[in-house]
């Protein structure tokens, strides 16, 4: 539905680790898996934290960015949101990338996923495993989790991101490490 509000939990507004080139990354709030090790379980509550309209969220940084990556939380959670958002972003000519602990088989089957994946790039789909560590460097936080490359956009050598992470200071003084560590992939910096 057109002016759909999205709860979000985060936006960085620029990346280079969370995905290929410059991008925005937007964490959206709210996740029911709760998977054991999360990397970032502050988004699991459904509580409200921040509204955004799709505008507000691409209108700062089109034609800054190469694309827009999509986290969580659990981004289909919000399916009509997540669906307004990819289509805008695809008509301002950004990639998108969209990391769900769903399954790609799973997505296919419900209509409305069906047309998000249309808008989707790159898709890393599954739960996150704790006993899977990621061990081949991929963007992706265990080994369970695949990669579909739903347009020719991007390939595998695209989301080989040994050792990214970027420090964000927040203005409240906080550190938050974001991207894809040694230490994430249990490999000894």
């Amino acid at each position: 539905m057109p002016g759909e509000l999205l709860n979000i939990h985060a936006i960085l507004p620029y990346s280079r680790v969370n995905g290929p080139g410059l991008r925005e990354v937007v964490f959206f709030q709210g996740c029911a898996s709760k998977c054991p090790g999360c990397f970032n379980p502050e988004t699991h509550s459904f509580e409200k934290r921040e509204l955004y309209t799709v505008k507000e969220i691409l209108e700062k940084r089109a034609g800054l960015v190469e694309g827009i990556t999509i986290s969580g939380g659990e981004p289909f959670m919000q399916k009509e949101g997540l669906f307004e958002l990819l289509k805008a972003a695809k008509d301002l000519c950004l990639t998108t990338v969209v990391y769900t602990g769903f399954i790609f088989e799973e997505l296919k089957e419900d209509r409305l996923c069906a047309r998000i994946l249309e808008f989707t790039d790159v898709l890393i789909d599954g739960a996150y495993e704790e006993t899977k560590k990621e061990k081949t460097l991929l963007a992706r936080g265990s080994e369970n989790q695949r990669l579909f490359f739903l347009t020719k956009r991007y390939s595998e050598a695209d989301f080989h991101m040994p050792g990214k992470v970027e420090v964000i200071i927040g203005k409240d003084g906080s550190v938050t490490e974001t991207g894809f560590s040694r230490v994430i992939f249990g490999v000894k910096a």
